[in-house]
């Protein structure tokens, strides 16, 4: 249907919206919503013998319960590194240690709460379809210089057409990524 320049522009458009797509549903992945869920440890780096390592490298994490995330360190020296890690992370919660096993029990959201982590959501949401865009803009850019450089009118209509749809069903694929992060965020 299209030739291989025409194909070029509108593959690169899609790599760019799939990957915005993918980003995103990492980027909500890491809002708490309510439910243990070890990806919101994903940033916390411990200081293991003078280098930042991710947690994940330095111990075993997991979710007992839905209200509960254990990490058991590989080196018991590890537990009060650890500690001061999440304590001086982003993640709002205060471990507790046994000795063995740090455990962060994961407190219920107040309503204010809920919705200050919708509109974060919100804003991640936005700056991806910012980012569809973009890459819808630039592919059309790209065709319109073809079309200048000869290719045909209504071969450049229809690839702007396919740039178009395939626009229209990333940003689909956002707002669905959206609703459903929302629905977790407010179910209590």
């Amino acid at each position: 249907m299209f030739d291989e320049r025409v194909k070029k522009y509108i593959d690169s458009a899609v790599a760019d919206m799939e990957s915005t797509v993918e980003y995103l549903d990492e980027t909500l992945a890491h809002i708490r919503a309510g439910k243990a869920n070890v990806k919101i440890l994903d940033g916390v780096k411990v200081d293991y013998y003078g280098t930042m390592t991710p947690l994940a490298s330095v111990s075993t994490v997991t979710t007992p319960d839905a209200k509960t995330i254990s990490i058991q360190p590989w080196e018991k020296n590890l537990i009060p590194v650890i500690e001061k890690a999440i304590l001086a992370s982003d993640v709002g919660i205060t471990p507790a240690n046994n000795g063995e096993i740090i455990r962060l029990a994961i407190p219920p959201l107040t309503e204010e709460r809920r919705k200050q982590l919708v509109k974060q959501a919100g804003g991640a949401v936005e700056e991806a379809k910012i980012s569809i865009r973009n890459a819808r803009r630039e592919a059309i850019e790209h065709l319109k210089k073809e079309l200048k450089n000869g290719m045909p009118e209504d071969m450049e209509k229809d690839a702007e057409a396919e740039v178009q749809k395939q626009h229209d069903k990333y940003i689909k694929c956002l707002e669905e990524l959206f609703a459903a992060k929302e629905k977790e965020i407010m179910t209590v």
